[in-house]
């Protein structure tokens, strides 16, 4: 269902959200008139394909643009870290401190940039986007081969199947958006816990893992004198 023109653009943006997690309702309607029915579904498919491109698309910008300022900061910090050094080597003042801070700065931006995704998370955002448009165009050529079979009656069965047929191709359609979508998920919470979530997993893991008993110690072995074998006194003359 289409928002109202007068809404505020906020307001539509929110209950867009909204409605990406709640799900929008099935089309009703009546099946004595499939046509009309089967391009309801058509069209709503085709439109949450659509939204989808668009959702990763705009995720995809917003990590492009924080990921190449990470990368330009750690470039330049790195570039400075070994730069000022030299620098006070030819006497230009006391700058190996500010060198060692550039490092830091540069490894602080390179850590940020992995523990966030950012560089991985806005590539695999645009694979994701490029895998379900080709997948709706897929799908937009079989409706029109579908449809083209039924406008010039070469279609097998009656029109019954004919709507099988077409309700197929949608419900495959749905299917391998679904697929697509839960592959990225998957991968995201894959470089998650590879990144931060890891650290903080063998943290908790760490604090609720009781602390082995220490291992008993030797104990040190007394040298003493060396004992003798007693011998036996001699025996005097018989």
């Amino acid at each position: 269902m289409s928002q109202p023109e007068n809404q505020p653009e906020g307001a539509r943006d929110a209950a867009g959200r909204r409605e990406d997690l709640v799900g929008r309702p099935f089309p009703s309607g009546d099946w004595g008139e499939p046509a009309a029915r089967l391009d309801a579904l058509y069209h709503r498919a085709e439109r949450d394909a659509l939204r989808t491109v668009d959702w990763y698309l705009a995720d995809r910008v917003r990590k492009r643009r924080a990921a190449r300022a990470l990368r330009a900061g750690t470039g330049t910090a790195a570039a400075a870290g070994v730069l000022l050094p030299l620098l006070e080597l030819a006497g230009l003042g006391e700058l190996l401190g500010w060198g060692y801070l550039a490092l830091l700065v540069a490894t602080l931006c390179l850590g940020a940039d992995r523990l966030f995704g950012l560089t991985a998370g806005w590539t695999r955002d645009m694979a994701t986007a490029q895998a379900v448009q080709r997948r709706l165009e897929q799908l937009r050529y079989d409706w029109a081969a579908e449809s083209v079979r039924e406008a010039t009656g070469a279609a097998d069965g009656g029109p019954a199947e004919s709507a099988e047929r077409c309700l197929v191709l949608l419900r495959r359609f749905s299917d391998d958006l679904g697929d697509l979508v839960r592959a990225e998920t998957t991968l995201w919470m894959a470089d998650f816990h590879a990144g931060g979530g890891a650290l903080l997993t063998q943290t908790s893991d760490r604090r609720a893992r009781p602390e082995p008993p220490p291992a008993p110690r030797p104990r040190p072995h007394i040298v003493g004198r060396p004992t003798m074998p007693r011998q036996r006194p001699p025996e005097g003359p018989r």
